[in-house]
């Protein structure tokens, strides 16, 4: 919990510099369509529309802030409310971290706090490949949290393993894969040259095992404003 103490006190800080605390936030679930997901693809490869997971977005004075996480539910109240959350549960952590990422949205610190649609997800995807061509060149990469776009397109240019927390993904071939568990994960970033560690992870609370010396890359909406605050490097170049 201790990363999660130091974002408490970032949004707390926001919070308190811009008299906010009595403002209300309002969160919701969000299930995408599968062209929000995925595009608009030849076969259905999202996660969001297959596994486990949900969207909650946040809206406050106009602005929305979103987490993906498997515990999901309705929220309406104050930022008071929101930072005095206890933070034991992946439902209050995506409560916490979808709020977060609007209030820095509307305070101007972040951007791309809102989920790709349309086209993006697969161009992602590709963008995903060059940036760790030219970064990192022809790496190991370590991906942790399985997204099937990545996926896909890493496992064609690179060394890849992938390891998810789902126990339906967990021991399954997936697009040339086999998807290792939560077990396999440090031995996997041992192996790699580059983690790409999908936002989730703050969410599950699994990101304190994540913060390795070696490249680590972050990805998605999720943890948008906690990259920008806490300096990690965060990739998500279609966000809107």
């Amino acid at each position: 919990m201790a990363f999660f103490y130091s974002i408490r006190n970032v949004f707390q800080d926001l919070v308190i510099q811009n008299a906010l605390y009595d403002v209300t936030v309002d969160v919701r679930v969000k299930t995408l369509r599968p062209e929000e997901a995925i595009g608009y693809p030849e076969h259905q490869v999202c996660h969001l529309i297959n596994g486990r997971e949900r969207m909650l977005e946040a809206e406050f004075l106009g602005s929305r802030g979103q987490a993906f996480t498997d515990m999901y539910g309705s929220f309406s109240g104050t930022l008071a409310e929101v930072c005095a959350t206890a933070l034991t549960d992946n439902y209050q952590r995506a409560v916490f971290l979808a709020s977060l990422n609007a209030v820095a949205r509307h305070l101007g610190f972040v951007e791309k706090t809102v989920h790709c649609g349309a086209d993006r997800p697969p161009r992602c995807a590709d963008r995903l490949v060059s940036y760790v061509k030219e970064d990192y060149g022809h790496a190991r990469v370590a991906l942790v949290g399985f997204r099937p776009r990545l996926v896909v397109a890493l496992a064609q240019e690179f060394e890849l393993r992938v390891t998810d927390r789902d126990p339906n993904n967990v021991g399954q071939m997936k697009y040339g894969i086999r998807i290792g568990g939560p077990m396999q994960t440090a031995e996997n970033l041992a192996w790699c040259d580059v983690a790409m560690v999908t936002g989730a992870t703050l969410t599950n609370d699994s990101i304190r095992e994540l913060l390795l010396e070696k490249p680590t890359v972050f990805c998605g909406v999720t943890i948008a404003a906690a990259a920008h605050f806490l300096n990690l490097t965060r990739f998500c170049p279609y966000g809107t």
